[in-house]
């Protein structure tokens, strides 16, 4: 029997290779780039899963593909961008899956900022406005300053402006009218604060807090992320707050089961959303989940898959990170060059063993790759993880670890090979 993914994240899918063995079934990676999955592969052996190569974006050619599998029982999409046809695709061939029109609503932030902000779940509204600097009168009306303009469909922190004055707010729409979207432009206030995310996974409207990740965010302009701890041990009320408050997210967004990773800031008022993905996180946290809670928590997503209550839910008492203060913490840091141009390789990984934390490192591109993009998630040439008794030593000791890292650039117009993990979500 065969369990399928449409894509996947970067790092995870050797966990979920053994998740479906332990179901019982074999996984089929579906997949446009398998060179994405070239450090997972690595270290799988030959033959641990089958993969097919296909354009992923053809939702037809994706439905062939499945429909030729022997014994197909459950689809998993544990990204962003292909959350949609993979829950079309689901429904399709009647398998397990979440609401087509659910899914479609969380891709939405933009919708999902209006909804919460009618059911008293947020501070603020939205409002969609063209991309375009006639649209500044409109966000100063009705959203005010500071304020974020986003693609109402964006990932990876990409196409996000943080406006604290009219200045700001016109020059960044001048620059959103040069960007291509895949949604649409939106507003919405600003909230300031710490950024973490709540991972919790549900099911059928059960809602339980696995932990809560750190987010160290770059300075602005840029919003990109640098680094992330779990699980931040925040004192018992205020984490039983931020578990009632994700649950009612979750709820009125129509998130009933599975993984949600939702990101949210910590204002002095609460927190406040920044948006939910219906998955694990991406990066390393799922690697941070297995390892806090000493099981492989991709076994929770098999079953989702397969349409069945997640074992997980009714062992968490007893997992519970915060329970047990002794359950091992991890930090990752992403590491970034200092300047556009073609990677050549990094300097200071011969040196890492070094350094308390038992830092290892995970590649997410390779040498040879043209790197553009450093205000965001694309211009990531790889992830530095160490661990400790807590998430703030973890912290500490990845920070130390990955500053001795340094990614060399070529800076001249040499070919780009077309290798890297920078069109989509998966990172």
């Amino acid at each position: 029997m065969t369990i399928a993914a449409l894509e996947a994240l970067t790092f995870g899918l050797g966990r979920l290779v053994e998740a479906a063995g332990n179901a019982g079934h074999r996984l089929c990676l579906l997949t446009g780039d398998r060179d994405v999955y070239r450090h997972e592969l690595a270290h799988l052996d030959p033959g641990a899963l089958d993969i097919v190569d296909l354009d992923t974006t053809d939702t037809a050619a994706c439905a062939d593909a499945l429909a030729a599998l022997p014994g197909l029982k459950g689809l998993i999409n544990s990204t962003d961008t292909w959350g949609v046809p993979g829950a079309d695709l689901a429904a399709k061939f009647g398998l397990p899956g979440p609401d087509p029109s659910a899914v479609r609503l969380l891709r939405d932030k933009s919708r999902v900022r209006a909804l919460l902000h009618e059911r008293g779940l947020s501070r603020s509204g939205a409002v969609d406005v063209p991309a375009d600097v006639s649209a500044a009168a409109e966000i100063l009306r009705t959203v005010g300053l500071p304020a974020v303009l986003k693609d109402s469909a964006g990932t990876s922190s990409r196409n996000v402006w943080p406006v604290r004055d009219e200045r700001q707010l016109r020059t960044a729409l001048t620059e959103a009218a040069q960007r291509a979207f895949s949604g649409r432009l939106f507003a919405e206030r600003y909230f300031s604060g710490p950024v973490y995310s709540a991972e919790t996974l549900g099911w059928e409207g059960e809602t339980k807090l696995l932990g809560v990740l750190s987010r160290q965010m770059s300075p602005e302009p840029s919003v990109r992320e640098e680094a992330a701890a779990f699980p931040v041990a925040f004192p018992r009320p205020e984490l039983a707050l931020i578990e009632e408050w994700v649950g009612r997210v979750l709820a009125a967004a129509g998130h009933d089961s599975g993984f949600a990773h939702v990101e949210f800031v910590l204002t002095a008022d609460g927190p406040e959303l920044v948006e939910i993905n219906r998955r694990i996180g991406g990066a390393l946290v799922g690697e941070a989940l297995c390892r806090a809670l000493d099981t492989n928590v991709y076994d929770a997503m098999v079953d989702t898959a397969l349409g069945r209550r997640p074992a997980l839910l009714d062992a968490l008492d007893a997992l519970h990170p915060l329970d047990f203060p002794d359950a091992p913490a991890t930090a990752f840091v992403l590491v970034y060059p200092d300047r556009p141009g073609t990677l050549t390789g990094w300097s200071g990984l011969d040196g890492l063993s070094a350094f308390p934390g038992s830092p290892e490192w995970y590649p997410t591109a390779v040498p040879g790759r043209r790197v553009e993009h450093l205000s965001d998630q694309r211009g990531c040439t790889g992830i530095l993880l160490a661990g400790a008794a807590t998430a703030e030593l973890a912290l500490h000791r990845a920070l130390s670890a990955a500053g001795s890292i340094r990614p060399t650039i070529e800076t001249d117009t040499e070919t780009d090979t077309g290798t890297g993990v920078d069109t989509d979500d998966r990172g």
